[in-house]
Order: C-alpha cells, then sequence, then structure tokens
C-alpha cells in the first residue's frame, strides 16, 4: 500500500462516520456534524482531532456567511467549515469489456480528471494485469498522488479481489487485485460492475443522503441492486445474471440471450438489435433502432414500445417490492426512455395501486467511463473505510 494511503488509516469506527459524512455531504460546520451522528461536541472535537492532524480533514476558508444557517442561534466567532481537499487524492479506476479496458482519475470526490481507453487483445490474466498497469502507471505520471485502483468487472466476484466467474472473459477464481498490485504497489480493489457503478451513485450520486435507493441498468445486460441506509444490499446471486430469469411477459420475445419474456430478452441493446435484424433482414445498432422507432418505423416502434412497457413493468414490480425513494435507470440502453417515455408510464400506472406514491425516478445514460468511475469510488471506499469489504 502506498505511504499516501497508510498515512490515513487505521480510522475508528468514529472517525469514519465524520470522515464519510464530509465526504459525501460537506463542508458541514462542527455543529451540522454533531447533529447528523448525534454526537455531543466534545465526542465530535475528540474524533475530529486525529482527522485534522492526518490531513484528511482541513478547516475550510470558504466566507463564513456561506455557512450562516448553521450558526444561527449561537453566540460569538462561527466554528470554521469542516471539508476534505478532493484534490489531494486521485484515484485510477478501470472497466473491462470483452475488447476493451476504460481507464479514468477520479478526485477524492469521484469528479473524473482524466479518462482514457486501450484495447483488450487478450485475455490471459497476467496480460490483463500488465495493461491494467501499464495504464495506471500512464496516470501516475499526471497524478503523482494516485491513492489506488478499482476494477469492475462483468461476473462474479469474491472478497473483492478475486473474478469467481467471467463468462465474456472466461475466468474462473482469478485473482487480478493481487496481479494488479503486485505490479502497481497500489492498494487494488475488484467489484462487479453494477455494483461498482451503485456504489458510485449511492455515495456522490442520485443516491446520496438516502435510505432506500435502488438502481436497475440496461445495457449489454440487466443489472440490479437495493441501498439500504447507504449499503448496498449483497446476495450469494450478485454476478449471475438474474435478468435472464426475470420474466417480464411470459408470451414475449424469444432471443438467443434470454428466456421468452425476460427482462434480458425484452431490454438488452443486443437483443433489441436482434428482434429489429430478424424482422428486417438488415444489421443495425442500438442508435439507429431508436432513431428508427423515434421516426415511426412500424418495426422498430414495435420492438421499442415493447421494450418500453418491460422497462415499466419492471420498474413497479421494483417499486411495489422493494419500495425504494428513488429509482435510477442507467447504462447504455436507457435512451429508450427518451423514445418511448409515454410507453414507460403507461406500464408503471397499469402495475401500481392507483393511490400509491408516484415513483421518483431518474434516468442517466452511462458509458463506459462512468461504469470505470465506479470503479474508482471503491478505491476511494477502501481509502476511507480502510477495508475491502464495506
Amino acid at each position: 500500500m502506498s505511504t499516501l494511503a497508510a498515512s490515513w488509516l487505521p480510522l475508528t469506527p468514529g472517525e469514519r462516520a465524520v470522515a464519510l459524512e464530509v465526504l459525501t455531504h460537506g463542508p458541514l460546520s462542527r455543529t451540522e456534524i454533531a447533529r447528523r451522528l448525534e454526537l455531543s461536541p466534545g465526542s465530535l472535537t475528540r474524533l475530529t482531532k486525529p482527522l485534522l492532524e492526518s490531513g484528511l480533514l482541513i478547516e475550510s476558508h470558504l466566507p463564513v456567511e456561506e455557512f450562516a444557517t448553521a450558526a444561527v442561534g449561537r453566540q460569538g466567532r462561527p466554528s470554521q467549515p469542516l471539508d476534505i481537499i478532493a484534490e489531494s487524492r486521485h484515484f485510477a479506476g478501470f472497466k473491462i469489456t470483452a475488447d476493451t479496458v476504460y481507464g479514468v482519475v477520479t478526485t477524492l470526490r469521484s469528479e473524473v480528471v482524466a479518462q482514457h481507453s486501450r484495447p483488450l487483445t487478450t485475455h490471459d490474466p497476467h496480460e490483463v494485469a500488465d495493461l491494467l498497469h501499464d495504464m495506471a502507471d500512464a496516470f501516475g505520471h499526471d497524478f503523482p498522488q494516485l491513492a489506488g485502483i478499482g476494477i469492475g468487472v462483468g461476473g462474479r466476484v469474491q472478497e473483492r479481489a478475486v473474478v469467481a466467474e467471467s463468462a465474456f472473459l472466461g475466468w474462473s477464481d482469478v485473482r487480478i487485485a493481487e496481479l494488479v498490485e503486485e505490479r502497481s504497489g497500489l492498494p487494488v480493489v475488484v467489484e462487479n460492475d453494477v455494483a461498482a457503478l451503485i456504489e458510485a451513485e449511492a455515495w456522490f450520486g442520485a443516491g446520496r443522503g438516502l435510505e432506500r435507493f435502488a438502481v436497475l441498468t440496461i445495457g449489454a445486460g440487466i443489472g440490479y441492486g437495493l441501498v439500504l441506509d447507504g449499503k448496498l444490499i449483497r446476495s450469494s446471486d450478485d454476478g449471475r445474471g438474474v435478468g435472464k430469469r426475470w420474466i417480464i411477459n411470459p408470451n414475449g420475445p424469444l432471443t438467443p440471450d434470454g428466456e421468452r419474456g425476460s427482462a434480458i430478452a425484452l431490454l438488452t441493446i443486443p437483443n433489441i438489435c436482434y428482434q429489429v435484424q430478424a424482422a428486417t433482414g438488415r444489421e443495425v445498432d442500438y442508435d439507429e433502432v431508436l432513431a428508427l422507432a423515434a421516426a415511426g418505423d412500424p418495426v422498430a416502434s414495435r420492438v421499442i414500445d415493447e421494450a418500453a412497457r418491460g422497462l415499466g413493468t419492471l420498474v413497479a414490480q421494483i417499486a411495489n417490492f422493494a419500495l425504494p425513494q428513488k429509482i435510477l435507470l442507467a447504462g447504455e440502453g436507457v435512451g429508450l426512455v427518451d423514445v418511448a417515455g409515454p410507453a414507460v408510464e403507461e406500464a408503471i400506472s397499469a402495475n401500481r395501486h392507483p393511490l400509491a406514491d408516484p415513483i421518483v425516478m431518474e434516468t442517466k445514460v452511462s458509458d463506459f467511463h462512468q461504469w470505470a468511475r465506479g470503479a474508482a469510488v471503491l478505491a476511494i471506499q477502501v481509502l476511507v473505510l480502510g477495508a475491502k469489504e464495506v
């Protein structure tokens, strides 16, 4: 582990709670931190002292008037708010696909400050580790404060270190974190790519501050996750491709990559394109399908309308059973909402009680560099929380 990363560890549970609150919601006055964490002023002073001494927290020099609300009703000079210097550490994040590695560098608050991609010409674990090291090393020339590496992989990951199974890479029990750590000398954390994206949204994005938050991703596959009290719910189903068995319409399309009428069959980009190609006899990409549907092409419109209704049904099912405060739709495939939004809404209404609360839904088209950003957040978590299992 690098000296920079090690200088912040270990933190006590109380110190971690304070650091995390400031990282994800700061700058915050001491009064506000104490209120959020239900701490006495003395306890907060005790917890913040080592964080200030280590440089993890700083007293912000922003104008005091910006924090006047926190000072209302108090006597004397208001204390300076506590914050984190986002640029004090940088993190590399990588998303591995079948043919490309997408990489980013983020600040401590997950702002992307650089990005790059390289073709992946082999799936040999040692050669993939060499490529990841080369990309991280290139990033390190411009960002010498690089403190950790996160890697997102489609498939099942154990202990945030071992790719237990990844069909598209042909990997089984590959200790990729260890291979990259040996080459880079930096702490490395590995996670299922959907889980990484969800962690990023829970800490720094659409789910920040929410107690119950669900994410549904649509792209080459289907991903789903539920966050409760800021933590992603984990199970043995993680990374096993539940979309293939998530049946939305038993009379729906049958495709090579999913059970009849499954979420995979209805909603994934390859299968949407397959359905249009099967009907027209010509190859089409996803953007072309969406454009054709928007222009009223009958084949593309039928396929996209069916996908949109399937999406609305899926969203309603999630809302009915998980009761989230918000559902985020993410991934490369959510452009269908722009083209067929009314069909999505109609299906949601048809599958919800008429007096149920409206679903708070947000859409975010996530390219592969955004997935890589999610992986970088894993490294941020390890640095701040001090463990790969969070």
